[in-house]
């Protein structure tokens, strides 16, 4: 049986979705929603249409703080933690919890489906590159959601104060522990335009670097992609390849500039896939 966390802030537009795909699953035991200085009415319709769930209306607004508030309630393992905005594949929880134990996997997700049906054309042309890219497909990539086993939830006691929570959880496993679920999936909506994409790919980025900065990444791994890149520029996929270079360039000056005033850092959002 499993215990699904979902940590949220100002998710009122989509939380019922999220729990909608979870909430009839087979092997579901608790669901808790970690409603996190929600100024909407994302904790209001949690309790409203989901009484069976455990729905936490935290003050601050912090998703670790929300998510060590959560586990304090878990009651069963493994435990899937999904963000707000995700939605997840039908008998998943039940198969990535068999699958998890018959093969002592300790993190895992399920595969990421990324639509793309409402996005700009440099949103497009940026991920048809970036899901191609080794580091990505290397398993808990992208995914916004992981699962942990009993015993990988062992492997460290707190969610540190940071941005990547993911990214911290996933340098905690050698590459042999940790596998995306094939057969399951995790439904994520892009964002529609290139400034929304830049905002989370930013945060994504500058939460790595406070990682390295924090020396929290206890297994950190140096991507190349220099050769692959040189290869893909003299193909057919010239245009996307030079589109997600030029994308990934500014994101890279923008995070450094954030970084330099990371104390005054405020969660930037992706509003338009909502």
């Amino acid at each position: 049986m499993a215990t699904i966390i979902i940590p949220a802030h100002n998710e009122e537009t989509v939380i019922r979705a999220c729990i909608d795909s979870v909430i009839d699953q087979k092997d579901v035991e608790t669901i808790i929603v970690a409603c996190n200085g929600c100024s909407d009415n994302t904790a209001d319709i949690v309790r409203e249409h989901y009484p069976e769930a455990i729905c936490l209306d935290i003050e601050k607004p912090s998703k670790t703080n929300a998510l060590n508030e959560a586990d304090q309630h878990i009651t069963s393992y493994p435990v899937f933690y999904l963000d707000a905005d995700t939605r997840i594949s039908e008998n998943a929880v039940a198969f990535i919890s068999a699958h998890v134990e018959k093969n002592d996997i300790l993190l895992s997700a399920p595969t990421p489906n990324i639509d793309l049906t409402q996005s700009s054309w440099p949103v497009r042309q940026y991920y048809k590159t970036w899901l191609e890219l080794p580091y990505i497909k290397d398993g808990v990539i992208g995914t916004c959601s992981f699962i942990l086993s009993k015993k990988g939830r062992k492997r460290f006691k707190k969610f540190p104060d940071i941005i990547n929570d993911d990214g911290y959880v996933r340098c905690c496993f050698e590459s042999q522990e940790r596998a995306n679920i094939a057969g399951t999936t995790i439904h994520i909506t892009a964002p529609k335009n290139l400034y929304s994409l830049i905002k989370i790919k930013t945060r994504a980025r500058l939460g790595n670097m406070q990682l390295d900065a924090l020396n929290l990444c206890a297994k950190p791994k140096k991507a190349k992609y220099g050769v692959s890149f040189k290869n893909k520029l003299l193909s057919k996929d010239a245009i996307p390849t030079f589109v997600y270079m030029l994308i990934a360039l500014f994101i890279r000056f923008r995070a450094k500039k954030q970084f330099k005033a990371i104390e005054n850092y405020r969660w930037e959002k992706d509003h338009t896939s909502r």
